[in-house]
């Protein structure tokens, strides 16, 4: 899962580093690699038969595939004791989407649970527009924002460095359906530039740089009310560009509610906001507690995340930081009463996506290269090696006798593939490689609630844990 904001450029972050070097420490011939530590490099490594054999198939394999463990030839065990029915596999192509997929695939099972619906899709490229449209805004109006500041600090860098972008998390998604709305997939289909959109990005960021330039001399000499008739100018172009590429948001649409068997139930005409007041109607931003475990912080507080919201008159991304056992519980008792949720991980470690199965177990990695890789998930995290990627809609449970978790299932955005489109977890890989929870209030026990009455305690944008990766 992509940030929401911009990353610092890689060109800043060198800068940055650099600067904070001690002048003492640069080309005093101390720190480089000399001769005598050279040979001593070179003396070190002895390979034996094997070794040498393991590098000659390094040169024509994947380390993944030199690393898989024997656990890989079986097919994933798909038995789960509890599990929330879904039917319908998204894909979300060629783009950062999955947070939007996620949110979405959610309120779909919801909806077709509540209301009998056979099948339901829903279209993401709706609210990809508006999503697009609102960060335009965001970092317009930022930018007005920090005028007064130089380039060179460290904010108006953050916001120049990524614009806009097709990433994002929940707090992002309730902002966005509680203001716009949803509607079906066949109101507002998929384009290219929806499945690709990494020139779209591209070129909206290039504008967008433009008028944040453009802005911030126009701030030293025009009045609150003129920036903003020339932000107002500046939103109708980027409003234009996007109706180019993915279409124009209808404001009202008809729809014919089928059954089963494809038979006309009723039709009827709907907006955006009517249509998911009748078919879900949660209250997404009071209903629902997004839940972290970042063991490299102190639990049981609420923290927030400056700068990373999706709309300006939105909420920036707050959560409640827990042990990963106690964020267990409250996914198992709602996936027993058949909820979904949204749920956000580490999705390319330890992945075998031929089998569609994440297992610490898949890759030994240690024995393969010869050295013992020791980090815990705090210290990943610290060290930028772990961070919240993808997001997926957490869906099933496996539990032993005694109730404890074997395994987990979530519903991917990739389209048809291994487990009829599902990712499979062990409970071992869930407690390194899980970051993000969103759960409904009524599975949140009171102790959880009233942290949410802390004032959070807030994070830099650029903290290691909210990195792109």
């Amino acid at each position: 899962m992509k940030r929401t904001i911009s990353r610092i450029t890689a060109l800043g972050a060198l800068l940055a580093m650099t600067a904070t070097i001690p002048a003492g420490a640069k080309g005093n011939g101390n720190g480089g690699i000399n001769p005598s530590m050279m040979q001593e490099l070179r003396q070190s490594y002895t390979p034996d038969a094997a070794a040498r054999a393991l590098s000659n198939a390094a040169a024509f394999t994947s380390l993944d595939k030199l690393a898989s463990t024997p656990s890989q030839l079986s097919a994933a065990d798909a038995h789960f004791s509890h599990r929330v029915p879904s039917k319908g596999i998204t894909d979300q192509k060629s783009s950062g989407r999955c947070w939007l997929f996620t949110g979405l695939n959610v309120l779909r099972a919801q909806m077709m649970r509540q209301h009998g619906l056979p099948t339901l899709k829903l279209s993401q490229n709706y609210n990809f527009f508006y999503d697009q449209l609102e960060k335009a805004n965001l970092f317009l109006q930022a930018i007005i924002d920090t005028a007064d500041k130089p380039m060179t600090d460290r904010t108006v860098d953050f916001l120049f460095s990524n614009p806009v972008s097709d990433g994002g998390q929940f707090t992002g998604l309730s902002d966005n359906i509680m203001k716009y709305g949803v509607v079906p997939a066949e109101a507002m289909c998929e384009t290219f530039s929806a499945e690709n959109t990494s020139q779209l990005r591209r070129l909206l960021s290039l504008k967008l740089r433009e008028d944040g330039l453009k802005l911030r001399e126009s701030a030293a000499k025009a009045s609150p009310e003129q920036l903003k008739t020339e932000k107002t100018a500046m939103l109708k172009e980027i409003y234009g560009m996007l109706a180019r590429t993915l279409g124009v948001p209808p404001t009202e649409f008809t729809w014919t509610r089928r059954n089963k068997d494809g038979k006309a139930l009723s039709t009827k005409t709907y907006t955006p906001q009517s249509f998911y007041k009748e078919f879900a109607g949660n209250d997404l931003k009071k209903n629902y507690v997004m839940l972290m475990n970042d063991p490299g912080r102190e639990f049981y507080k609420l923290y927030e995340i400056d700068l990373d919201r999706h709309t300006y008159d939105g909420e920036n991304w707050t959560y409640v930081n827990l042990p990963v056992e106690d964020i267990k519980q409250m996914a198992i008792a709602a996936i027993k009463d058949s909820t979904a949720m949204y749920f956000s991980c580490d999705v390319g470690k330890f992945f075998d996506r031929k089998r569609g199965v994440l297992d610490i177990n898949n890759y030994d990695y240690d024995d393969l290269m010869g050295v013992t890789f020791g980090m815990d998930k705090a210290d990943r995290i610290r060290t930028h090696a772990s961070a919240s990627s993808h997001a997926m809609t957490l869906v099933a449970v496996d539990l032993d006798k005694d109730g404890k978790p074997l395994k987990w299932m979530v519903e991917n955005s990739w389209g048809p593939g291994a487990n009829d489109g599902h990712l499979i977890m062990t409970d071992k890989w869930f407690d390194e490689y899980m970051f993000r929870l969103v759960v409904d209030r009524k599975y949140v026990p009171k102790r959880v609630l009233d942290i949410l009455r802390q004032t959070p305690i807030t994070l830099p944008a650029w903290d290691p844990l909210f990195q792109d990766m």
